[in-house]
């Protein structure tokens, strides 16, 4: 079972929510889950990534191309 919030939001971000649901055929309660998980996911990948730099420059590898080059 999942809890309901209530969130205030802006009338344009209102508006550009039903904008979208109404295209995509999609409830707005989707919408914001679906933002919320990505929001959430992309929060957790630059933490693990900030966590895990100083490691990786210790190692030589400065950019994502330096990491794609070594496990290749």
């Amino acid at each position: 079972m999942s809890d309901s919030i209530t969130v205030r939001l802006p009338k344009d971000l209102q508006g550009q929510l039903k904008k979208i649901s109404r295209e995509d055929r999609v409830p707005i309660s989707e919408l914001v889950r679906e933002s919320l998980s990505r929001f959430i996911a992309v929060r957790r990948f630059r933490r693990l990534r900030n966590q895990t730099l100083p490691f990786a420059e210790a190692q030589g590898l400065l950019t994502d191309e330096d990491v794609f080059r070594e496990i290749s």
